[in-house]
């Protein structure tokens, strides 16, 4: 705990970091799609609570940060975000108020959050895939746990992967994220023993262990430490390349969010395995740390080293954002769809009463879902009991 409480100001300024990013360009998607369909924007507001700057600009629109760091919005004119918003018109901006849009660019407003987070994810992706390259490398196992569930699999010390559930193995991600999302699911594995292919069926386990970063937490695993065995050629790509990789990154992102979304739903996967701010900023801290720790690299190095390390970080931060953001809660991008949806179907607007009682319901349970998350996160951090580490 102590460790945790001397580096409070390295998680704070990581977990703004890493959130400020990915929050700015949200609401930025926002605000561009309602302006772009003339909007009147009353506000846009970078983290919550009583403003530490604030300026209107020539269209009344009033540019605001506040003292709570975390998160942000756009609040348009007449725009309904929470239930004492419903009915209210506020004077002064430049533009239309929100309900004089179309029903189809109101949706297209909606949906411009969660794409700019995802434009954003491709272009991290982008430019690490073209600056760096892709390592390739076969794997092996390296150990293998007693009772664990490779060693009742039949695998053994010195098998290299093939393939995982069919597809072909060219890093250790192809190993370790399949694992992740299918606890408690047969999985098939094809080794390479002696130079021989050997097809496996092993079922991952969840268990509370250490994760890549650190923290205890519920995971699944078959229980093998792994090693590169045969470094292969690394794959290079041109600008024009880059964005189509970047693009398709993305795209794996969001299908492995969507995949362990539905695991956590169905109780398939432990609900800990979401990840909110305090989570965000506690990898964050470790990052640096791990980093920080390499004596043998110069300060040049170090830094070059963390920049690339937490830039991937909020790639996968933003993916994670946007995916949410479209979840259909009234608070939620994802709710004001719904709502949208209504309105193009029926012809009318959902009735001020439903909608509020709708925004008062969505907002609980979000909060609901914060207090969750973020009570995992802070065990997660070791504040109690110090396995966090």
């Amino acid at each position: 705990m102590g460790q945790l409480l001397s580096q409070g100001p390295l998680f704070i300024v990581c977990l703004i970091f890493m959130m400020g990013i990915v929050v700015i360009i949200h609401e930025l998607g926002h605000f561009l799609a309602g302006r772009l369909f003339g909007a009147a924007v009353e506000s846009f507001s970078v983290g919550f609570g009583k403003p530490l700057f604030e300026r209107r600009d020539r269209a009344g629109t009033r540019w605001r940060v506040n003292w709570i760091p975390l998160g942000g919005f756009v609040k348009f004119v007449g725009e309904s975000q929470l239930a004492g918003d419903v009915g209210k018109v506020e004077q002064g901006p430049v533009g239309k108020p929100y309900k004089q849009l179309k029903v189809w660019q109101r949706s297209i407003v909606s949906l411009a959050g969660p794409l700019a987070n995802f434009v954003l994810a491709a272009a991290i992706f982008a430019l690490i895939l073209g600056t760096h390259g892709k390592a390739n490398y076969s794997v092996g196992i390296a150990g293998i746990s007693p009772d664990s569930p490779a060693e009742r699999g039949g695998m053994q010390v010195g098998d290299v992967f093939l393939q995982v559930n069919g597809n072909d193995v060219t890093d250790s991600s192809g190993i370790t994220i399949p694992i992740l999302l299918n606890p408690n699911k047969a999985m098939t594995f094809t080794m390479s023993r002696d130079g021989v292919p050997v097809d496996l069926t092993v079922t991952p386990a969840e268990v509370v262990r250490e994760n890549e970063f650190g923290q205890m937490v519920p995971q699944s695993t078959i229980g093998v430490s792994l090693a590169g065995v045969k470094l292969g050629e690394r794959t290079t790509y041109n600008p024009i390349q880059a964005v189509g990789a970047g693009v398709v990154e993305t795209g794996a992102t969001i299908d492995r969010t969507v995949t362990m979304l539905s695991r956590i739903v169905t109780g398939k996967m432990s609900f800990n395995a979401m990840t909110g701010p305090v989570g965000i900023g506690d990898i964050s801290r470790r990052v640096v740390n791990k980093v920080w720790n390499q004596k043998e690299l110069s300060t040049g190095q170090r830094l070059d080293q963390l920049f690339w390390m937490l830039l991937s970080i909020c790639a996968a931060i933003s993916v994670g954002v946007g995916f949410f953001n479209l979840l259909p809660l009234p608070v939620l991008d994802g709710g004001h769809l719904v709502f949208h949806a209504y309105e193009a179907i029926v012809g009318k607007e959902l009735p001020e009463k439903v909608q509020e009682m709708s925004l008062t319901f969505g907002l609980i349970l979000l909060l609901g879902m914060v207090v969750v998350i973020t009570w995992g996160d802070i065990i997660e951090t070791g504040l109690f009991g110090g396995v966090g580490g």
